[in-house]
């Protein structure tokens, strides 16, 4: 990996790319520690371990902790991504058309979401200031009122959508999928912060003659997290290889390859949709907890929407399966699949051209998923099941989570920084060759 990113940094253009990104991060930190006007944000302390919070300060790198103008993240844009996407299958004939129209039909979809993420951004920016404010002894919002809550909202709404479009540009001009990156910031931002709570809980103030006790216990959360890093890496990077023949190639060249799917075909993408989409309702109940608080839809749906209670991390779980196989046939379409390789004269060995390799595809792509559900799934649950079984600092509840998404985003710029570097490398042989001609 280093040897990489030296190779990187030789290179004038992707060292540019990489700079610009870590540009675009340092501004992204900055703003999350511009509180809003009219805010105190001491108040959240009180509730500053909740599962929402956590959820949230995740998407905005602790910009919710200190209420910053970036305390919405990109949640709000990630769940629009959710229902667009889930509409395109022959929910809204419209949608679906767009998306057999490829970067056109995308420039149009993308335009839906970023409207429909004013909308949800709005919507939950209200929602989980009146709710922080009623639950908060120290009152959140220093003049509550109508016009306080609309321009709060629309502070916090203009920042969603300025952290959307820093992600865009990272995407575009930079090193890495931007909204992925803006999440690997926020989390990498608060790992301090986690090992200074975890310390003042279990370390500080233990007598000399104990603290080899939460000495060893710390030291086997190390080793734990390590071979969960080891394992999620191993997963991550672990692919099935379908072999494919050509039947008309240029002459000299190779007749056989193959065609690698990774056994997690979807990547983390799952746990960020999960983790996204189970914080949208939970901001939206706060809105009714002054009034519906005691209400028993009310108890069940917080309970629900609340990774931090059995039936929360279980519904969370569940989500997280149920993107793992949706995202796997939006990053492989089996019917596409089929049709680029009969145009290209090539077929799997032993399975049909066509209706034939679009069915091999599928089931293939149904098994990897499998495994791939299981392994995020249990990733993801187990340091939630751990915090509730031991009573464990909250900042672990979400290791798990927390881990996929650093691993696989790391996976993922790497990847990108090495066909970056291939490519250039490939340029300049080009170049060189027609010199010499």
């Amino acid at each position: 990996m280093l040897s990489t990113l030296k190779s990187a940094f030789q290179d004038k253009s992707i060292r540019n790319k990489m700079l610009f990104t870590l540009l675009v991060l340092a501004v992204f930190r900055l703003g999350a520690y511009i509180t809003v006007p009219g805010i105190n944000a001491k108040a959240l302390q009180e509730v500053a371990s909740s599962g929402l919070v956590n959820v949230l300060n995740m998407f905005s790198g602790g910009g919710l902790t200190n209420y910053s103008i970036f305390a919405m993240g990109v949640s709000p844009y990630i769940t629009a991504q959710i229902v667009v996407q889930l509409l395109q299958m022959d929910i809204v004939p419209k949608f679906v058309e767009w998306g057999k129209q490829g970067e056109v039909g995308r420039l149009k979809l993308d335009k839906v979401t970023k409207r429909l993420t004013i909308v949800l951004a709005f919507a939950q920016s209200i929602g989980i200031t009146a709710g922080f404010n009623a639950l908060s002894s120290l009152n959140l919002v220093k003049n509550p009122g109508i016009m306080t809550y609309i321009s709060i909202g629309l502070i916090l709404t203009a920042g969603t959508m300025l952290t959307t479009w820093m992600g865009d540009m990272i995407t575009d001009k930079g090193v890495g999928q931007g909204v992925s990156m803006i999440i690997f910031a926020g989390i990498v931002a608060n790992i301090p912060t986690g090992f200074q709570s975890i310390y003042r809980e279990y370390v500080q103030g233990t007598p000399m003659d104990q603290i080899w006790k939460p000495l060893l216990f710390l030291g086997a959360l190390v080793i734990v997290m390590l071979i969960v890093v080891t394992f999620v890496t191993w997963v991550q990077q672990a692919e099935r290889r379908i072999p494919i023949q050509y039947t008309r190639r240029a002459a000299g060249s190779a007749k056989s390859s193959y065609l690698p799917l990774k056994v997690n075909v979807a990547g983390v993408i799952p746990v960020i949709f999960a983790s996204a989409f189970i914080s949208t309702p939970q901001t939206i109940l706060m809105f009714f907890t002054k009034n519906y608080g005691d209400a028993g839809w009310f108890q069940f749906m917080t309970q629900l929407f609340n990774m931090q209670t059995p039936m929360g991390a279980t519904f969370y779980t569940i989500l997280i399966v149920v993107f793992t196989f949706f995202y796997a046939f939006v990053q492989v379409n089996p019917q596409k699949l089929a049709e680029n390789l009969q145009k290209q004269g090539s077929y799997i060995p032993g399975v049909w051209p066509g209706k034939g390799t679009q069915d091999y595809v599928s089931r293939l792509l149904m098994r990897l998923s499998t495994i791939g559900a299981l392994f995020l799934g249990i990733v993801s649950i187990i340091p939630l099941i751990a915090q509730n079984v031991w009573n464990l600092n909250s900042s672990i509840g979400l290791g798990g989570t927390n881990l996929l998404i650093i691993v696989g985003v790391t996976i993922e710029f790497m990847n990108q920084i090495k066909g970056l570097t291939m490519r250039q490398e490939y340029t300049g042989f080009i170049q060189n060759d027609s010199d010499a001609k």
